[in-house]
């Protein structure tokens, strides 16, 4: 299983920041998803976007989100 902690849990609590369009994009949360039955990927939470990626790690889509 993918620890999100350990690879986005810096980026809470620091300046650190996703690139997207050339923006810097901070990461207020993150978590997994699943299809009722089992988890099957997990997201990455920005100001303006979430993040899909699946158990492999691997981008699935992006959607837009405000957080406000």
């Amino acid at each position: 299983m993918i620890n999100l902690d350990d690879r986005y849990h810096s980026y809470l609590h620091t300046k650190k920041c996703l690139t997207i369009d050339g923006q810097c994009e901070n990461v207020i949360g993150y978590g997994f998803t699943c299809d009722t039955k089992s988890i099957d990927g997990y997201y990455v939470l920005t100001k303006n976007y979430k993040l899909f990626y699946n158990l492999e790690e691997q981008f699935v889509r992006m959607e837009e989100w405000s957080s406000g």
